[in-house]
């Protein structure tokens, strides 16, 4: 079987199945490795899909940080519409750390960090992810890669909120929005803090099971923090907090974490 062509790509294989999109390793004309996402043939058409891979194309283009995913080149009309952005290598956190064991010392805190300044990028980019967890963050050499801008929303928009429909990922998701409330930086911060705590643990912060348990949990604020080390632990419980209004921004906890990566190499 050939290789299949997408505009000036060549597709060299599946990387990543969603419900609605199929992301590709591929490469360009100047043989440089890319990602290429593309909706599923049935949903190509779909008006609503095309729309989303268009936003998601406009948020990652304005996003600049070695600790964000780039966007490289887009094709919204024509029959197969598709999005071209950095190929990351490496693998997800969430996959990472259940093969080889959670993070430690220097190496966590050095991750939390630069996790940290590249959710800061993307609210300086008047951005909100919504959807910061392990499976979206890849890793290659310890050093983490924000992707999946799939439901990333600018800063600024209205917000619809329905009853009984949640966006984001259970357990990571912040608990106002659970009841309903605004997506905003802080609940991305508090998508930082879960993840980051899940990357020192090697554990769900709020457990598994159903969807209601784990909400139950997020809305006591009944995390398991056993394992994570200071001085990401404290950082993790600001992250944490129930009131969005009590959660630092996820500048601040780059500058406290980078600040100490900074002392300990001097």
């Amino acid at each position: 079987m050939g290789v299949r062509s997408l505009g000036s790509y060549d597709l060299l294989e599946p990387v990543g199945e969603g419900a609605t999109s199929v992301v590709h390793r591929a490469v360009d004309l100047f043989g440089r490795v890319v990602a290429v996402k593309e909706p599923r043939r049935e949903l190509a058409a779909d008006p609503t899909i095309r729309r989303r891979l268009a936003r998601e194309a406009q948020a990652m283009a304005r996003v600049r940080s070695p600790y964000v995913a780039e966007a490289y080149d887009a094709c919204l009309s024509g029959e197969q519409p598709f999005i071209v952005t950095e190929f990351v290598g490496g693998a997800p956190l969430g996959d990472l750390v259940p093969r080889f064991g959670p993070m430690r010392g220097e190496s966590l805190t050095v991750f939390a960090g630069r996790l940290a300044q590249g959710l800061a990028a993307i609210h300086g980019a008047g951005l909100l992810h919504r959807d910061l967890k392990p499976g979206n963050v890849m890793v290659l050499s310890g050093a983490p890669k924000i992707i999946d801008f799939g439901i990333a929303q600018d800063s600024t928009a209205e917000q619809h909120t329905q009853a009984g429909v949640l966006t984001g990922t259970p357990g990571y998701v912040a608990p106002e929005l659970i009841d309903g409330g605004r997506s905003s930086e802080a609940a991305d911060v508090f998508s930082w803090a879960a993840t980051v705590a899940f990357a020192a643990t090697g554990r769900p912060p709020f457990g598994a099971g159903s969807l209601h348990g784990v909400c139950f949990r997020v809305l006591r604020g009944d995390a398991d923090l056993d394992g994570v080390p200071e001085p990401v632990l404290s950082l993790v419980r600001l992250g944490l907090r129930r009131d969005p209004a009590a959660r630092p921004s996820a500048a601040w906890l780059a500058a406290r974490l980078t600040l100490g990566e900074a002392r300990r190499a001097s």
